[in-house]
C-alpha cells in the first residue's frame, strides 16, 4: 500500500473548512454543491483555512473546537496544509456531554482528534483520487500531522476516509481553497483511536 507521508512541522493543527452538502440528499442538490465546488476552486484564496472557516456559519463547531485546543494560529500559518474538514452535522454526531468535556476540560484529546483531520502540503482532490486509483483496492493510506493514518477509498464517486476505529468519513465537497492549503468537507468526525 502506498503511503502519503506527510508530516507538520508543528504538530497543532485541525480539521477545517467550506461548504458542503450531504450525500444523501437529492440530485439537486449535489448538482449545486458541484456549482458551489467549481465556483469555490475557481475562486482566488481570500484568507487561511482559519478565515474561510469561520466565513461559514456551518463550521461554528469546528471553529469553536479550533479555539478551544488553541490552534488557529497553527492553521493560519504559511502552510501548505490539507484539511478534511467536519461540518456541524459531522459535530452532530458526536453526543453533546462528549462535545462538551472535549472542548471544556479535555483539549489535549480535542487537538488530538482535530489533528488527525489536517495533513501536510496540498492535496487537491483529484490527486488524492488518482492516488486512490493507483493504490488499488487497498485503498490508499494518508500520514495525518497528528501521526495517525487514514485510509482512504472510493466507493463509487465518493472519497472515503476510513479512521484507526473503523469508522468512515464521505468527502462531501472538495477542493475549497485558501491562501495556505485545501479544504475537503467530511460528514462525520474522524477518531485517531
Amino acid at each position: 500500500m502506498k503511503k502519503l507521508t506527510l508530516v507538520l512541522a508543528s504538530a497543532a493543527s485541525l480539521a477545517l473548512v467550506a461548504c458542503g452538502t450531504p450525500a444523501e440528499e437529492t440530485d439537486t442538490a449535489a448538482d449545486e454543491t458541484a456549482m458551489a465546488d467549481e465556483t469555490m476552486t475557481d475562486a482566488p484564496a481570500t484568507g487561511t483555512i482559519v478565515d474561510v472557516a469561520s466565513g461559514n456559519e456551518d463550521f461554528s463547531t469546528l471553529v469553536a473546537a479550533v479555539t478551544e485546543a488553541g490552534l488557529g494560529e497553527t492553521l493560519s500559518g504559511e502552510g501548505p496544509f490539507t484539511v478534511f474538514a467536519p461540518n456541524n452535522a459531522a459535530f452532530a454526531k458526536i453526543p453533546a456531554e462528549t462535545l462538551t468535556e472535549l472542548t471544556t476540560n479535555d483539549t489535549d484529546t480535542l487537538t488530538a482528534i482535530l489533528t488527525y483531520h489536517v495533513v501536510e502540503g496540498n492535496v487537491d482532490a483529484a490527486t488524492l483520487v488518482q492516488a486512490i486509483t493507483d493504490a488499488g483496492d487497498a485503498g490508499y493510506t494518508v500520514t495525518t500531522v497528528g501521526g495517525g493514518t487514514l485510509t482512504a477509498t472510493l466507493d463509487g464517486e465518493n472519497v472515503v476516509l476510513t479512521d484507526a476505529a473503523g469508522g468512515t468519513s464521505t468527502v462531501v465537497a472538495t477542493d475549497v481553497a485558501a491562501s495556505n492549503g485545501v479544504i475537503h468537507v467530511i460528514d462525520t468526525v474522524l477518531m485517531p483511536q
